[in-house]
Formats: structure tokens, sequence, C-alpha cells
């Protein structure tokens, strides 16, 4: 599906609010498509004020934005990471990829609402994401069709890459908050944040280039341990010091306690992509890696 088979129809965009999404949304929008851009609030460490998104799209051509809060989805989901210790090749926590299908499954009843049939997304060829939103998609509804611009080659021709989608975002005046000179790209939820692409790809490049976003590196850390005591029922932990606590408070005290000693910040890899390739990636999943390690 490419962008001129698309002209006069609508198509919901799943949206994070960065670089990719205004260029995609702005430039559909020029190609006259009707966007309806969807996000999720995913507790994202890396996003200050979760309504700034939805400024951002509607500058740059959503005819409507849909912001659902999914805090609570991801971290029972979360949860289940810890119970089937599900480490993408034996280290890094499957946090990214377990929020695709999150965002995809509140997605897809908002489509039906609205009678939308076409889903777009943001991930490029060359990751696992577009084999995600396609599956996760196409399982719950097996009529949705997926239109992914990193696949249309009149997107394609037009942007080579992050350079190319900043100078057309910069002479459009579009809202973004990406730069030339920024040196990874990072994506977050409450489960943990990944870091790649740009100086990370080169192998030369240290993992400790990137800033932490939920604590410090264990070199940072305080040097006296802190104890800490989790309390698992049927397998789900309900209580930290003592003191019950919901999924979601279960994350977010887990990230607090294990960031600031250091716990799971600075896992460095070269996965094994879906679509053949390898990926270089610094990691950070500090409430995981101690939940995971007691569980």
């Amino acid at each position: 599906m490419d962008v001129y088979q698309l002209k006069g129809q609508t198509v919901m965009m799943a949206v994070s609010g960065g670089l990719d999404s205004c260029t995609i949304t702005h430039w559909l929008t020029e190609h006259e498509i009707d966007i309806v851009a969807y996000t999720a609030d995913l507790g994202q460490p890396d996003e200050e004020n979760i309504e700034d998104i939805r400024t951002r799209m509607l500058a740059c051509g959503a005819r409507e934005m849909i912001l659902a809060d999914l805090k609570a989805a991801i971290c029972q989901a979360g949860l289940q990471l810890v119970q089937a210790q599900a480490r993408y090749e034996g280290g890094y926590w499957n946090t990214t990829s377990l929020a695709r299908h999150v965002v995809v499954e509140a997605m897809v009843p908002e489509m039906h609402r609205r009678n939308i049939a076409i889903m777009g997304h943001g991930a490029t060829g060359r990751g696992n994401d577009q084999v995600r939103f396609q599956l996760a998609a196409q399982m719950l509804d097996t009529n949705i069709q997926v239109y992914a611009p990193w696949r249309d080659p009149a997107f394609l021709n037009s942007f080579g890459g992050r350079k190319e989608m900043i100078d057309y975002c910069l002479a459009k005046g579009l809202p973004i908050t990406a730069s030339h000179d920024k040196p990874y790209s990072t994506d977050a939820n409450i489960l943990g944040l990944t870091h790649e692409a740009g100086q990370l790809e080169a192998l030369q490049t240290p993992a400790r280039l990137i800033s932490p976003g939920m604590g410090v590196f264990p070199e940072n850390a305080p040097d006296q341990p802190e104890l800490c005591k989790i309390r698992f029922e049927k397998g789900r932990p309900t209580h930290i010091n003592d003191k019950p606590a919901d999924a979601y408070a279960v994350l977010q005290q887990s990230n607090t306690i294990a960031g600031r000693n250091g716990v799971g910040i600075g896992l460095h890899t070269v996965e094994n992509r879906f679509v053949g390739i390898k990926s270089r990636g610094v990691y950070e999943a500090p409430g995981l890696e101690l939940l995971g390690t007691c569980y």
C-alpha cells in the first residue's frame, strides 16, 4: 500500500510525537489523507508532559488526537514478562516490544468505533516493530490494512533519513524537538528505555555515552547497600517493603529503588533483528531487573 492509494481515506496512525511522527503526519496530510493520531501514556519517563504530544500532532495536521492512558495495562503486561523471564537473546527485557502489543490491543477498538480500516505506523523497515504492529493488528482483526511509510517508495524518495526529516520539519515550521546533533534515539515506557542508532551503531562508542533516564550507572550508585523486600502471591508481586502495591506502584517503586542503586542500567548488546540484520543498543530496565531477579 502506498500514499497514492490512500488519497481521500482515513488512517489511524500510531504516533509517539517524535520526529518520525511529525514528519509522516504532515507529509500524509499534504497528500490529502485524513489522519487520526493515536498515542498512549505508557508512563514514559522521558516525556515531561504527555499532553505535549497532542499539541505537536494537531499542529502537524492530524484531524484528531487520541491520548490513551495505558499505564495500568503496560504494568500488568510487564509483570507477565517477569513471570516468563522474557529477555531478548538472554539479556534485554522485552520492554519496547511488549509496548507495541499493548498499544495495538487498545488501538484496534478505537478504529472500530470510528469505522477506520487502515492502521499506520512509523516503524522503520530495518527493525522488529514493523512486524509487531502488523501481526498484532491482524491477529485482532484480519480486515485491518497496515500502511508503513518506511516501506512506501514515495516516502523513501522524499526522506532518506533523519537529516531530511529534520530539514522538512524546520522548513514547514513543525514543532519538533529533534536536532541534527542528537547522538542517539530513545524509546521509553515505564518498563524500560532502549537507546540505539546514531553514534551507538559504532562498536567503538562506549555504552556510557547514554544519559540514563531511570537512575544511575553502577559507578555512580551509593557505596552502601539498600535492602528491599518484595512479597509475591500466586506469582505476582503484591507488597514492597511490607506495603501493598498494585502493578503500577510495584513498577514505579521498583524502578526508583533499583535505578538509584545502578541496577539494570547500561546493558549493552548487539541483537539479531527479525529481518536479518544486527543492531546495537543500550538498555535500561531497573524495576524489571529487580523484580525478575527476586521472582
